[in-house]
């Protein structure tokens, strides 16, 4: 007799509710302003399943909501609550009080992915090659004298490549210092400091089935950087991909072992995605990680359904995959 779980009737898609006047800048409300509009394309998608989506904001009424509609489990999609990343994490927190099971990291995978430093902390206690970071809270903060010019310069708590610029990365410490003012004087938080990487960069993307899968490409672009090769803001968000880079498979046991490490010493679950440098002598080096990074099919350009596509993996697929195992996950 298979005991396993069948897929859920009723999902509830959670997504944030954006509005304006929640981010200090432009440029991080666009990051998120579509949020409404993805998520009713990933619901069209669920119906092709012949399953019934359920549409809801992460706004006060949500408790509510969930309560009322009795949705079987929760794909969660939300990024930031108020416009604020860390808030992210309440999410869980709320769907653990309401006994429903959900998608993605838990409460604490979302809190330590809001953190790059501690992202950062976690991977090199547990044996994941990162370049040497620091944080400054303030522009007067002492540099660590063993930092090797160039660097390049993060929002702490703020991803979606927010303020990644070709000025992101710093030749000397005048120019550093000058856009960590800049930066906490916009945001209001610690700014992330590591030395640049110069060489290929590589997406990992993991899913989780029967077993903890990855799926490595590199980046190739389509365009020569001014000086150094760094995604971009408006490569990101005013471009399409495919104008600017298109992926090919890359294969490397030693790199699926890092990437599965780094996923459990990060509490992620169901899927991730990282970012990894490899300098002239094949060294890997984790630039970023995400729990929960952008979801959607092709027609978004998401990573995770280009990535997988390349493999042979349809976006109902991984809808299919990650709706059982968060129902495998919720009945052991």
């Amino acid at each position: 007799m298979n005991n396993s779980p069948q897929l859920p009737k009723k999902i509830a898609i959670l997504y944030s509710h954006v509005q304006r006047e929640y981010f200090p800048t432009e440029e991080q409300y666009i990051t998120e302003k579509d949020a409404a509009h993805d998520a009713a394309i990933v619901a069209e998608h669920v119906k092709k399943l012949g399953l019934t989506p359920l549409l809801f904001a992460a706004d006060p009424t949500l408790p509510e909501r969930i309560r009322k509609e009795k949705p079987e489990m929760v794909l969660n999609l939300v990024d930031s609550v108020k416009g604020d990343e860390f808030l992210s994490s309440a999410i869980p927190g709320v769907l653990e009080l309401l006994e429903i099971p959900y998608t993605g990291a838990g409460i604490l995978g979302l809190a330590i992915n809001c953190n790059k430093f501690i992202t950062k902390e976690l991977l090199q206690q547990n044996g994941i090659p990162v370049p040497r970071f620091q944080m400054l809270a303030n522009a007067t903060d002492p540099l660590d004298s063993n930092f090797r010019f160039p660097v390049i310069s993060k929002l702490n708590e703020i991803h979606g490549s927010v303020e990644i610029t070709e000025e992101a990365v710093s030749e000397n410490e005048q120019e550093l210092l000058k856009r960590i003012k800049k930066l906490i004087a916009l945001y209001h938080q610690p700014v992330l400091i590591e030395e640049y990487i110069e060489g290929r960069e590589l997406t990992v993307m993991l899913l989780e089935g029967s077993r903890l899968n990855v799926y490595n490409v590199e980046k190739v672009f389509h365009r020569k950087p001014k000086k150094y090769l760094i995604t971009t803001f408006s490569d990101q968000w005013k471009e399409s991909q495919k104008n600017i880079v298109h992926y090919e498979k890359f294969t490397d046991l030693h790199l699926d072992r890092l990437a599965r490490r780094a996923f459990d010493a990060l509490a992620m679950a169901d899927y991730a995605k990282f970012d990894v440098r490899v300098d002239k002598r094949g060294q890997y080096f984790f630039i970023d990680a995400n729990c929960n990074p952008a979801f959607g099919p092709v027609e978004l350009e998401c990573a995770i359904a280009d990535i997988l596509a390349m493999y042979g993996i349809s976006f109902a697929e991984i809808l299919r995959r990650l709706f059982i195992n968060t129902m495998n996950t919720a009945h052991r």
